[in-house]
């Protein structure tokens, strides 16, 4: 049976994912700053929200209220209706905040067609190498498994936002999280940095999907697409 999938609104990446998120697991999103995870968190909010469903938004970054509105344009208003935006400002607001959107999103009193945690890391990342790493860790880990366990019983999609580091080894761009937000991860996608406005999403994990990548364009009036996947 073919996983239920929901559109992005980006039709390059909707390709690339075979049609759209899993409406039953969590999606990784990682990249370095820039990369267009937080725009494209928006533009699939923005989606959902336009057609009539509620999207609990966990936001540790500052989600500008002019980045919606360059998606939204003049449906903004509509859109803020079916939003429930939570700002935590430091680890232990952040797991409350995605305690309270899991418990309304299973509680089905609502129609939820979206939970964003952007970023998951961010204020674990601080707590890294310090007395609370070890709290932080489990806290962290904690919130992935209420997420999982919401995608999995209410059958809404979740977006997950990663920051990055640089291995020292190799060089490369690795998640932050260790390998228990991976492997919680059914779909990971990195977002990857082109000259201008163009960027690129690199499928790196999925259950049922070939890797592969899309490429897409930022532009004034959100995200546009810019040719199909690999």
């Amino acid at each position: 049976m073919e996983p239920d999938r929901r559109p992005t609104g980006v039709a390059s990446v909707d390709r690339l994912l075979g049609g759209g998120l899993e409406s039953d697991c969590v999606t990784e999103l990682y990249g370095e700053a820039g990369s267009g995870k937080t725009l494209f968190c928006l533009e699939v909010a923005y989606r959902v929200a336009r057609e009539g469903r509620w999207v609990f938004y966990v936001d540790t970054e500052g989600v500008s209220v002019d980045r919606l509105r360059a998606v939204a344009g003049e449906e903004l208003e509509r859109i803020l209706k079916r939003l429930l935006l939570s700002t935590p400002k430091d680890l232990t607001e952040q797991t409350a905040a995605v305690r309270t959107a899991c418990a309304l999103a299973r509680e089905g009193t609502r129609p939820v067609g979206l939970l964003v945690v952007d970023s998951a890391t961010a204020y674990y990342r601080l707590s890294l190498s310090g007395p609370d790493e070890d709290d932080a860790r489990q806290a962290l880990s904690l919130e992935i498994s209420d997420l999982v366990v919401t995608s999995l019983r209410a059958h809404v999609p979740v977006l997950v936002t990663n920051q990055v580091w640089r291995s020292l080894k190799d060089g490369h761009l690795e998640p932050v999280g260790g390998s228990f937000l991976n492997h919680a991860a059914k779909t990971i996608l990195s977002f990857e940095r082109l000259p201008g406005p163009r960027r690129r999403v690199v499928l790196r994990k999925s259950r049922d999907r070939p890797e592969g990548y899309a490429d897409f364009r930022i532009t004034d009036r959100g995200l546009e697409s810019d040719g199909g996947p690999a």
